[in-house]
């Protein structure tokens, strides 16, 4: 079944989550310190993705770029519009409720915006081959007990996204090699890497409270990306 990594990273974000709120009882203290080493973690993962470009300069004009239609768009306001809409379907105890908000945003664009997601999916679909997706859902699950355990019930929703956006490029990549050339696939996987591991870093500082970045007004960059890379190849 070539949806089956995607599938597979939805449930065990699902587990994670519940878990995660059976364990909310956690003292503060240790949620404060598991959550900066989250933090601390996110940010040295992005870094490293951040070297895996070997054309800087597209990463910086994408982000810029991205940054622009994010902010002109308000993504970031309509993602965090969203997670409220969830939050007031929620018959969840009113101490609470901010958390499901703050939870929905950050762990939707922790498990989302990486190479992993992008690689994996790709294998999925060209391959036939769920590895990736599956170390990813293992990866993603023990975040999302920490996240859930910290930030609330919100982080269950963020599975939903995960599925549709792996499972898209998933489908996508069953069909992408008769369109795109092995050589611009590459190119277009090592540049959305490292604009993405930006990203990375940008959430890793919002969860360690240093910043306060509204990483979704960002996200347009990885679709800027895939233009300028293309435009690169087929001019140079």
């Amino acid at each position: 079944m070539v949806l089956f990594g995607s599938i597979v990273n939805f449930a065990l974000i699902i587990v994670g989550a519940l878990i995660g709120r059976v364990l909310h009882n956690i003292p503060e203290r240790m949620k404060e310190t598991v959550m900066y080493g989250i933090g601390l973690a996110v940010v040295a993962i992005g870094i490293q993705m951040t070297f895996e470009s070997t054309q800087l300069l597209i990463v910086i004009v994408s982000i810029v770029i991205g940054a622009v239609i994010g902010e002109w768009l308000n993504l970031d306001d309509k993602v965090n519009r969203l997670g409220k809409w969830i939050e007031q379907k929620l018959p969840t105890p009113k101490k609470e409720g901010p958390a499901i908000s703050q939870g929905f945003v950050s762990a939707t664009l922790i498990f989302v915006v990486g190479s992993m997601a992008i690689i994996g999916a790709i294998d999925s679909g060209l391959r036939n081959d769920h590895d990736v997706l599956i170390m990813k859902g293992i990866i993603d699950g023990f975040t999302s007990i920490i996240l859930s355990s910290t930030l609330g019930i919100g982080v269950i929703f963020a599975a939903v996204p995960v599925l549709l956006y792996q499972g898209a490029i998933t489908l996508f990549s069953t069909q992408i090699s008769r369109f795109v050339p092995e050589e611009l696939l590459q190119f277009f996987i090592s540049e959305m890497t490292a604009t993405g591991g930006l990203m990375i870093v940008a959430i890793g500082l919002n969860l360690i409270g240093l910043t306060k970045i509204r990483v979704a007004n960002l996200v347009p960059g990885i679709f800027v990306v895939g233009v300028i890379v293309t435009l690169v190849h087929n001019l140079f």
